[in-house]
């Protein structure tokens, strides 16, 4: 009989070293310069390539950092400037948020990672709702902030790295906003979550216009949705854990975590389109993520999910979004509920019915 404690698998060994040679690193590092023009630049690229090895080797995630100062669990505790920086960022946008002096804003976002900026060479229907949406907002006296997701695939320098589930191993080692990126020893750089952060914090609405792949959300609003883990519970002192330290999140987790909604409150609506199958099933899947984080519908009518050409061909679509007039209507109702939703809160003539109550399990 085969003995049970060494024949079964060892399912919490650890997973195999990532650690690169010094010659497969410069591989990938001269691959992003394989354009002929950098080959008079050998000799400059060998001493960049040599330092950039020094960061990786030695693991310089944070190169640059300085003391955390006052309000932080620990003053003296080296934090990153990027981080702080996007810290402020934040917070000054939850001030203007707050401000009732100010203009009450929307965050109107395209989910389709399509453009004519780049292949296919042709603008996306998302793109058309959205600047549909867009003079509702402003007749209605709103700021609209727009966040085109379809950037990640045509611009320079626009990235949203994945997110690494700090969570999953213990809430307060997600810190908000993230402090995963940038990693400039791994080259993870140009993330663009510190800009999209203070827009959620900013607004008071946010429509969310997605076409459905494969009856999901495309990848860059998922990339986006993954990193907004860190405004469900998310820890804002990264002091408290001395960065990544597991023990000392998994201790202040133990101890009774408060799981600190930093988006509650805000009103939503949701319009997602598809050509098959999917619509419905992914903006229940929005409805359902943001409704978790504590935001608020805007109601039955700030939710659409429809079909534009239903099973016609694709080089036919925007001629089928030009002829559906009622779905076009759809998109303006969505718009028109979510602004009325935002303007009947800042009148105190719709209450949160949810205000004031305790979540037994606020996981």
């Amino acid at each position: 009989m085969a003995d049970r404690d060494t024949d079964e698998p060892d399912i919490r060994k650890g997973m195999p070293s990532v650690e690169l040679s010094r010659q497969e690193f410069e591989r990938r590092y001269r691959a992003h310069f394989a354009d002929p023009a950098f080959r008079s630049l050998d000799r400059e690229l060998d001493a960049i390539i040599a330092a950039a090895w020094d960061a990786y080797s030695h693991s310089r995630k944070a190169p640059v950092t300085r003391k955390a100062g006052p309000g932080f669990a620990y003053p003296d505790y080296e934090i990153a400037v990027d981080w702080l920086a996007a810290r402020e960022a934040v917070l000054q946008a939850q001030r203007r948020h707050d401000d009732a002096n100010e203009n009450r804003r929307i965050l109107l976002i395209n989910g389709s990672s399509r453009s004519e900026h780049t292949c296919p060479g042709e603008m996306s229907k998302t793109w058309r709702l959205v600047k549909l949406a867009e003079p509702v907002f402003v007749e209605m006296g709103f700021v609209v902030d727009i966040l085109d997701l379809s950037r990640l695939a045509s611009e320079f320098g626009k990235q949203i790295h994945p997110c690494k589930a700090c969570v999953s191993t213990s809430m307060p080692l997600c810190h908000w906003p993230c402090s995963c990126y940038p990693n400039y020893s791994l080259g993870q750089t140009d993330d663009w979550m510190n800009e999209i952060y203070p827009l959620w914090v900013a607004a008071h609405g946010i429509m969310i216009v997605a076409p459905v792949n494969w009856y999901h959300a495309p990848t860059a609003l998922k990339s986006m949705i993954d990193r907004l883990v860190c405004a469900d519970g998310g820890n804002p002192d990264p002091s408290s854990t001395h960065g990544k330290t597991v023990g000392e999140a998994k201790a202040l987790e133990l101890k009774g975590w408060p799981y600190p909604r930093h988006l509650a409150g805000r009103h939503f609506g949701i319009v997602v389109h598809g050509d098959s199958v999917g619509a419905e099933t992914l903006r229940r899947s929005l409805s359902d993520w943001l409704t978790d984080m504590s935001l608020i519908s805007a109601g039955r009518t700030a939710e659409a999910d429809g079909y534009v050409g239903y099973m016609e061909p694709y080089a036919s679509s925007h001629r089928a979004l030009d002829e559906d007039k009622a779905f076009q209507q759809e998109v303006l109702n969505v718009a028109r509920a979510l602004g009325n939703a935002v303007r009947l809160s800042r009148a105190g003539k719709l209450e949160n019915p949810a205000k004031g109550l305790v979540d037994p399990e606020p996981k």
